[in-house]
């Protein structure tokens, strides 16, 4: 009879470095039950949240509480009019529908505004639906005591990171920072993305952004987040630039902060 022993593995100590799926033991020549069927419940949340729809009305309310003074949030939507069409269609996300260009296009803005936030579901609506507004809270404590004009908020429906920059530039703002939800993956269903960019304007590509990802609870918190934002967008108004030309060096004073601990592997 076969020994249905679950065995661990030698490396099993480093599973406390990572949540990744390493050092999950072995039944033979196979995974253990419970270990399957926790691969199978983290495959199924990530498909959810890939296809969740997002809340705009709940999320608007959130919004305005954490990002009080610029208005109230402007409910967009896409050209890609339905998931499944904005899933085959990259494209249609990155740009609005005409009944949300004329919305904005009625409140045209001449570079009156140095910020606008723009909120899309992206790949994740449950991502921007539970961390948009604390991040936005966050944010705002930093921002409150300097001299910001921020625009009325955006939340786009079937939006990609690019459609910010169809906002920000009928808005005619300096700058737009895109609230999105990340890529699901097997541990983070929820992932949240920063992206920044200065001039937006319809065309641009990824090298004129900056990206901060992995923002959750259990990945880089709200604090830190707004930290590392509220950087790069002082340093973007005080050189006009973002993207390649902008390094975020606030790592040295995270390290400190951290005690000194970093990343076991570096």
């Amino acid at each position: 009879m076969p020994d249905m022993t679950t065995r661990r593995d030698p490396w099993q100590a480093l599973r406390r470095f990572t949540t990744a799926r390493i050092a999950l033991g072995h039944t033979g020549v196979s995974q253990p039950t419970d270990v399957q069927l926790d691969f199978q419940l983290a495959h199924a949340r990530s498909r959810d949240a890939v296809h969740q729809g997002l809340d705009s009305t709940s999320l608007a309310r959130k919004v305005a509480a954490a990002w009080p003074g610029a208005g109230a949030p402007l409910l967009l939507h896409s050209a890609a009019q339905s998931r499944n069409v904005y899933l085959q269609r990259p494209d249609l996300g990155r740009r609005l529908d005409a009944p949300s260009r004329a919305q904005l296009m009625e409140r045209c803005g001449d570079g009156a505004f140095g910020l606008c936030v723009v909120i899309a579901d992206g790949l994740s609506a449950l991502a921007v639906a539970q961390h948009a507004a604390p991040l936005l809270r966050a944010l705002h404590a930093l921002l409150a005591p300097e001299s910001w004009t921020c625009a009325p908020p955006a939340i786009v429906e079937q939006g990609r990171v690019a459609v910010g920059d169809e906002v920000g530039e009928l808005l005619g703002a300096q700058m737009v920072v895109v609230l999105i939800g990340e890529r699901p993956g097997l541990s983070s269903p929820d992932s949240m993305g920063l992206y920044l960019t200065w001039a937006p304007r319809v065309g641009l590509t990824d090298e004129r952004r900056n990206c901060i990802s992995n923002v959750r609870a259990a990945g880089l918190g709200y604090a830190q987040a707004a930290r590392k934002l509220h950087y790069l967008l002082t340093e973007a108004r005080k050189r006009q630039l973002t993207g390649i030309a902008l390094k975020d060096e606030t790592g040295a004073a995270d390290a400190v902060e951290d005690g000194g601990r970093g990343v076991f592997l570096l």
